[in-house]
């Protein structure tokens, strides 16, 4: 029992012993309150849409028409597809050995499919791919008719 006592007495010296007390200095660019206060103000904002401003967008679909290496082939892919569909956009990207022609933001899948049946006759291959997309711009009338 005495050396319990001991082995337990020991145990609590050795831990007030070890113990430290500091003080903590933070050092930091100034600048980094400024983007705190930014990124609080951009939360803080009513959510009213302002024409010309870029609207952030979440995930859509896409369709994709043509994929290949040749990058001529790919640029008249395009210009065929943009000459039929002048309103959508198109997006090209290389992830190598091949480029691929991909076109739309659609918000819903059902969309790109109704897209998808109108072409399948021009183009063979089209498939859905679900990405990042840009928010439809926003058609502002300065002439206010009442």
């Amino acid at each position: 029992m005495k050396y319990v006592f001991t082995f337990i007495g020991c145990l609590l010296l050795s831990v007030a012993a070890f113990a430290q007390k500091g003080e903590v200095i933070v050092i930091k660019d100034p600048l980094i309150d400024s983007l705190i206060a930014r990124r609080a103000e951009v939360y803080r904002t009513t959510g009213e849409v302002k024409p010309n401003k870029p609207i952030v967008s979440a995930y859509g679909y896409r369709v994709q028409v043509f994929y290949g290496s040749d990058r001529r082939e790919v640029f008249n892919q395009q210009a065929r597809f943009k000459s039929s569909y002048p309103k959508l956009n198109t997006y090209i990207t290389y992830k190598e050995p091949n480029y691929y022609v991909r076109v739309g933001d659609f918000r819903t899948r059902l969309e790109a499919q109704r897209l998808i049946s109108e072409l399948r006759p021009s183009f063979p291959t089209l498939f859905i791919f679900r990405e990042k997309i840009n928010a439809p711009t926003l058609e502002t009338n300065t002439n206010d008719q009442k």
